[in-house]
Order: structure tokens, then C-alpha cells, then sequence
């Protein structure tokens, strides 16, 4: 092909109706489900449709019907684990829900995510799902203040007017304390994340409020961003000391895995004869063979229905109550068998 080629052409519904000797109006109601069409007149129109390659502009149909607008999807730091977990389940659910997405990567700042967001608004998107993370609250009320529908998740608390998916963590963080106090862990401390995402800060709270009504000091580091690294710093800091813990909580998975590896292979301990390891999200990592680790996994399919559920729904009335789930043990080999 030269450079001068010129791009392959796209069939549009006049084309087709003339092929097919049928009206503009009968292309269009045969791509409608449920419309009002002949069998003779739809084979007519689907023979025409394959001759010419044609495929409808979903897209220009969908700026009239709110159910058929794309969905926007705003997160950051897309990559890690959980949020690629997440992201893959939401999309799924949307595909089969024949919802198109658009995704919108906060990594690179505010401004350049606003840019990313003003289109969606001149596509002029039904509704914009925010993931767990720290997406600018800036960009959250934007959406709001445009109209669209905003689904948070793991943002309890923030931004009235917007729908809310999250975790019950009260109930889950006091099961990941008494894990390790059955396990007779006698020195617990918390790893976390200096990234202090409204999920990572009620993770915190939850599991010391647990550790204050068991009337025991919990140790709180805070080494780095929600990362493997995070982790491995910690672990360094805290296994130097005299006393090191014999029950540890992280507030991820990934931590929980630099966590894991320092301890093992640096300090030659082991887990859980040593030390009990319990992370959070169980995030496909958590079940590799060198981890084994006991978490608590969110159910993301389930949080993905929800999604689509309050999709489905958008002018329902607003309770201002958030939709919240059980994130359930998941027993491996990081912590003592005497506790289950």
C-alpha cells in the first residue's frame, strides 16, 4: 500500500437502505432491538449490511439515550494489583452489559486529567465510576457538577450526591486483630501506606480501634507509598529493633509481600512459626506458592454488579446509604494454624 492510499470506506445506513431497496427509517429500526420490522424487510436490510461491511455508530445513537452513553472509568495508579483486578471486573461486567468505556488515568496530574474529562463530557458520558485510589477531589466534583451520575468506590463519606460501593470494614478489620490474637501474637504492629487513600486511613482506624478495645498498643508504620517496597522497608525497620512483632497486619497485599520476602530471606525468619503475616484485598499474588498469604478478599464481582445495578437505575431515589460488602477471611499459611 502507498502512502496516498486512501483509508478503507465506512458504509453508512443510506448506503445500505439503497442496496437493501428500503427505506433510511427500516435500516434503523431492524438495528433497534424491539422495533417494529418485517422478516423480509430485516433479511433485506442484514444481507445489505454484510455486503457493505456496515456496523452501526453506536456511539452517535447512544448521545440520546442515556442507557446507551458511555461509561467513564477515573483511577489512578492502574497498574498496581487490586485496581487492575478491579478495573478488568468492572469492564467486563460493562461489555456484557453492551456499555462503552472510557478510562481515565489520574497518574499524570490534574490538568491532564481534566483535559481527559472534558471529553467525556462532549461524548457526553452517562456517568463516571471512581475508583479506590486518590483521584483529585477536584475531578469528583466536576463530574457531579456536570450532571453525570458518580459511583465512588472506596471513598465512604466523601462528595453528597454521588453513589458509594465499599468494604464493612469494621466488622472485617476486628476479625484481621483477633486472627493474630488467637494466633497468641503478643506484639502486633500495622504496616501501612503514606498514600492515605480514604480506604487506606479506615483501615488504619478500624484495626487500632480493635487493637484500643482488646486494650493493646498496636505499632503504625507508615515507610512509603502502597507498594511492594513499602513492605520491604518496613520490614527492615521493624525486625532490626529488639522487639520485633510476632503478628503483623498489612494494609495490602503488595506490602504484605515485600513484608513477606525481607523477613524470610534477609532476617531468616520464618512465617508463620516466627512471625504471622495477615494482608488485605487478596489480589492474585496472595495465593502464589512463595506467599500462601491470609488475607481477606473484596468480592470485585460482586462490587462490579452493584455498578452496573445502580447503572441500570440512575434516577433512583437517593438514600445517601452506601452499598457495603463482607470482604471474607481467606485462610492460607502466613498465620498460625491454631487460630482457625
Amino acid at each position: 500500500m502507498t502512502n496516498d492510499a486512501k483509508p478503507p470506506h465506512m458504509a453508512t445506513a443510506a448506503e445500505v437502505a439503497k442496496l437493501a431497496g428500503v427505506s433510511r427509517s427500516a435500516v434503523s429500526r431492524t438495528f433497534t432491538p424491539g422495533s417494529s420490522v418485517s422478516k423480509r424487510t430485516r433479511h433485506k436490510v442484514l444481507e445489505a449490511a454484510e455486503q457493505l461491511n456496515y456496523h452501526v455508530n453506536m456511539l452517535a445513537r447512544g448521545l440520546s439515550k442515556q442507557d446507551s452513553r458511555p461509561v467513564c472509568i477515573l483511577g489512578s495508579n492502574l497498574s498496581s494489583p487490586y485496581q487492575a483486578g478491579l478495573l478488568d471486573q468492572i469492564t467486563q461486567q460493562l461489555q456484557q452489559a453492551q456499555r462503552a468505556v472510557m478510562v481515565i488515568n489520574t497518574a499524570d496530574g490534574e490538568q491532564s486529567a481534566n483535559e481527559a474529562l472534558k471529553q467525556t463530557l462532549n461524548y457526553r458520558a452517562a456517568a463516571t465510576i471512581v475508583l479506590s485510589g486518590s483521584p483529585q477531589a477536584s475531578l469528583i466534583e466536576n463530574c457531579l457538577d456536570s450532571g453525570q451520575q458518580v459511583i465512588l468506590i472506596n471513598r465512604m463519606g466523601q462528595f453528597e450526591g454521588a453513589d458509594h460501593i465499599g468494604i464493612d470494614y469494621t466488622h472485617t478489620l476486628a476479625d484481621a486483630y483477633h486472627m493474630l490474637l488467637r494466633a497468641d501474637c503478643s506484639h502486633i504492629a500495622m504496616i501501612s501506606s503514606n498514600a492515605q487513600s480514604p480506604s487506606i486511613v479506615l483501615r488504619e482506624q478500624k484495626f487500632l480501634d480493635a487493637a484500643q478495645i482488646a486494650g493493646h498498643d498496636c505499632k503504625l508504620l507508615r515507610t512509603g507509598p502502597t507498594s511492594y517496597q513499602t513492605g520491604a522497608i518496613a520490614a527492615r525497620q521493624l525486625l532490626a529493633g529488639r522487639k520485633r512483632p510476632d503478628g503483623v497486619f498489612c494494609v495490602t497485599d503488595l506490602i504484605a509481600c515485600g513484608f513477606i520476602d525481607v523477613a524470610r530471606h534477609e532476617f531468616g525468619l520464618r512465617i508463620p512459626e516466627d512471625i504471622c503475616v495477615i494482608g488485605f484485598d487478596d489480589i492474585g499474588q496472595a495465593s502464589w506458592v512463595g506467599y500462601q498469604l491470609t488475607t481477606f478478599a473484596q468480592p470485585l464481582s460482586e462490587m462490579a454488579a452493584a455498578i452496573i445495578h445502580l447503572l441500570n437505575d440512575p434516577n433512583q431515589e437517593k438514600t445517601n446509604k452506601p452499598i457495603l460488602f463482607k470482604a471474607p477471611p481467606v485462610w492460607r499459611k502466613t498465620v498460625r494454624s491454631g487460630c482457625n
